[in-house]
């Protein structure tokens, strides 16, 4: 059994191997562009997202986060609703671009924050980006490249069956990827777990 789902693992990377390497390179194009977007911000505002900083830094020193279970759902319907889009997106052909830019923004928004922390904060940046950014995003970063790529690789087989006039059964792959999409929240869960109650613990022991 296990060498079965090896061997289907395997199959699947290799059949996808050009598209997750595109995905990748678009990922790493954004979080390149979100560092630059530092260096472009003017003095008052970055000034303004210094305060903020601040004080969420005071407050997670003083209180952690004021309700978890709070925050938690936050995270998580946050994550939910990305997933979700993407899953939509991944169903239509008009979608498919659109997948591609929720690809590059997420690396803009993991570029601009690490890369402004470190700006800021420079060695103490780099300690609060591997505590409170890295760890979760190590787990949402491929989960939604997982899914970014099954959305792709579904636009095109409908491209292929709807207007290539190809015969081709669409209902296995629509199951596949719907199985795949439901994997993934399974992992993104677990990343909004991790950010909702270890996180803060990590950046608290940091702070103090």
């Amino acid at each position: 059994m296990k060498r079965r789902v090896r061997h289907t693992l395997q199959a699947y990377m290799q059949e996808h191997q050009s598209l997750y390497l595109f995905a990748v390179v678009l990922f790493a194009m954004g979080v390149i562009f979100g560092a630059v977007i530092v260096n472009a911000l003017d003095l008052s505002q970055k000034q303004e997202l210094i305060g903020f900083l601040h004080y969420f830094f005071a407050n997670m020193d003083e209180n952690g986060i004021a309700d978890p279970g709070l925050h938690f759902q936050q995270t998580f319907g946050y994550h939910l609703k990305t997933i979700g889009v993407m899953w939509i997106l991944g169903l239509s052909i008009i979608g498919l671009p659109l997948i591609l830019l929720l690809l590059f923004l997420k690396g803009v928004i993991v570029g601009f924050t690490v890369g402004f922390l470190v700006d800021q904060l420079q060695w103490q940046g780099v300690t609060f980006s591997l505590v409170g950014v890295l760890p979760q995003n190590m787990l949402i970063v491929p989960a939604l490249l997982i899914v970014g790529v099954g959305g792709i690789s579904f636009s095109l087989r409908l491209i292929r069956t709807r207007l290539l006039s190809k015969r081709d059964v669409i209902l296995p792959y629509f199951i596949s990827y719907t199985g795949l999409v439901f994997a993934m929240l399974a992992v993104l869960t677990i990343a909004a777990l991790f950010e909702t109650y270890v996180s803060p613990a990590l950046m608290q022991y940091v702070i103090n």
